[in-house]
């Protein structure tokens, strides 16, 4: 697997000179059928700002989003494995960092046959004391509606999963934390599950306190809640103690976990190669995938 992987780093150059807004053949389901909850229209035209080759870290810019979308990326090279992951862009919940913590993610997980979907939720946030509930609703409705097609994208329902990068990671922790939808049901898709089967949370924000070392009040851990899998740099600005206090308290309810913490590697990183260690959370996470039996469909 390790060095699959590290193949496909050999051509991330494709990704980084190639990726599109969306790609021209890739399949867009929208994810509410009308409006989305709360939705009352005073945000500006949505806006992509394109990335800027010469900046090793540039991204494209998604903002003002008002109409939620998932973007489906199918295995093509490797045979599909059954198992889905919704991927959750950061961006302090102001833009969505598109290609670097999205499609290039999605690409990743296609590599390893697992079917994608790259969420485009709404941003800037809509509640700024809770900035996190917009994106949280899409996400769960995200979840509810790739579960409700699992036949027709020959999926395995009980091994959805979602990954999240920042304000994203912080969106992906939640989703997986809430076993209750945080908006009324809009129809028969409602009805199923909004819980992912395990989450990846790569250097989430907003998890924990801004003052104080400890978990926010609406961030509560059962023995329901789905195994996760943390990446974080020690000398993150965001500080990597949303991803240890979360850790921590998931194992006080034995559910299972994997944190890394890497010395280096500040905010940002993505998947992008680079000469910190903190480059090869991908490798260490279809490891943890593949050794908690999401890559394989049951009975084999």
């Amino acid at each position: 697997m390790g060095n699959k992987f590290f193949t496909w780093l050999g051509g991330i150059g494709f990704f980084l000179l190639g990726s599109a807004v969306f790609a021209a053949d890739a399949e867009i389901i929208r994810v509410w059928p009308g409006k989305a909850p709360g939705e009352l229209g005073k945000i500006g035209p949505e806006k992509v700002e394109p990335n800027n080759p010469a900046e090793k870290n540039s991204t494209i810019r998604l903002t003002n989003v008002s109409e939620p979308t998932l973007t489906l990326f199918l295995p093509k090279k490797t045979p599909a494995n059954g198992a889905a992951v919704i991927v959750c862009p950061g961006g302090g919940h102001r833009i969505l960092a598109w290609d670097k913590e999205g499609t290039e993610v999605a690409e990743w997980l296609a590599s390893q046959g697992v079917t994608a979907f790259v969420l485009k939720y709404r941003v800037p946030a809509r509640d700024e004391s809770r900035r996190w509930l917009a994106a949280v609703q899409d996400a769960q409705r995200a979840v509810s509606l790739v579960r409700s097609r699992a036949e027709e994208w020959k999926i395995d329902p009980t091994r959805l999963g979602i990954l999240g990068f920042s304000a994203g990671g912080e969106t992906a922790g939640l989703t997986a934390l809430f076993n209750e939808k945080q908006y009324d049901a809009v129809d028969a898709v409602d009805k199923t599950s909004s819980q992912p089967n395990f989450a990846v949370l790569v250097y989430p924000g907003g998890l924990t306190e801004k003052d104080q070392p400890k978990l926010q009040s609406h961030v509560r851990v059962s023995k329901d809640t789905p195994p996760m899998f943390f990446a974080h740099a020690s000398d993150d600005r965001v500080t990597p103690l949303n991803s240890v206090l979360l850790y921590a308290e998931l194992k006080k309810f034995e559910v299972p976990a994997e944190l890394h913490i890497y010395a280096k590697g500040g905010h940002g990183f993505g998947l992008r190669p680079s000469s910190s260690p903190a480059s090869t959370w991908p490798a260490r996470c279809a490891e943890w995938m593949k050794n908690m039996g999401f890559l394989q469909a049951k009975g084999k």
